[in-house]
């Protein structure tokens, strides 16, 4: 008989942050990220809100890792707060393990996981678990998507992403590898990004606001010109940058976020 496999939600349906996903399998269990979430406005006094980790705390000596399928706050901000309590190795893209580890470094926790640096398609065995990282391009760079390649068939979570045919970097979803697994394989369990699913249309690609961007700076020669950003947003800073070296412009950067 397969094995069966339980999946559990701490956070991220039905709201925007505090991701966290629980995957378990012959006892042991994996997590797919651990993010946090803003407050809403009427949430007085309250500056972080986490995933109820519970059930991790009681079930910490099954934990064999976590997958961090990409470097934004609501993914994995709250994984310095579990840290605190818990000991377990991260996995996930170079970019994404550097913006976490600032986060886990500024609490002084570096001492209590290991970062684990995975390479787009490569699939890895964490514990009882066959992950594959999948490619997938989205508004902080190198992000991922994870196939669970599970005796109950493929368990496919997209992460965040977006179809971004000339993505700054030149790195896009690998809609084929996508493809292939689910004529191949098929997939079991389809977990899909749905923010902002309900707007109409689709999404300009990034490498469209470079080239607003240049005009913007063009006609507002020999003024000074503030931008703000998200310091995640690797492609629209460096595009930024380009657009005010191209016009002779001096740029400084101030804040982080």
């Amino acid at each position: 008989m397969n094995s069966s496999v339980r999946i559990a939600f701490l956070g991220g349906l039905g709201e925007i942050g505090r991701n966290c996903m629980v995957i378990e399998q012959d006892n042991q269990l994996l997590l797919i990220d651990f993010g946090l979430m803003f407050p809403d406005a009427d949430m007085h006094g309250i500056d972080l809100v986490l995933p109820d980790f519970s059930y991790l705390r009681d079930n910490a000596d099954r934990i064999v890792g976590c997958v961090a399928t990409h470097g934004h706050e609501d993914h994995v901000g709250g994984l310095q707060f579990l840290l605190r309590e818990i000991s377990f190795p991260i996995y996930g893209s170079a970019v994404t393990l550097g913006l976490a580890r600032h986060r886990i470094e500024e609490a002084g926790l570096l001492g209590k996981t290991d970062f684990i640096v995975v390479k787009d398609g490569e699939r890895r065995k964490i514990g009882p678990f066959d992950v594959e990282f999948i490619p997938v391009t989205h508004s902080v760079p190198h992000a991922h998507a994870i196939a669970l390649h599970t005796p109950q068939g493929v368990i496919l979570h997209s992460g965040d992403f977006k179809l971004d045919l000339t993505p700054v970097d030149g790195r896009r979803t690998d809609l084929a590898r996508l493809g292939e697994i689910a004529k191949v394989e098929g997939i079991r369990l389809l977990m899909c990004d749905s923010t902002n699913a309900e707007e109409k249309g689709y999404a300009p690609s990034e490498r469209s606001v470079g080239a607003a961007l240049k005009a913007l700076f063009v006609q507002q020669r020999g003024r000074r010109v503030i931008t703000a950003s998200f310091a995640s947003h690797i492609h629209r800073i460096q595009q930024i940058i380009e657009a005010a070296v191209d016009d002779g412009r001096v740029v400084a950067t101030l804040g982080l976020s």
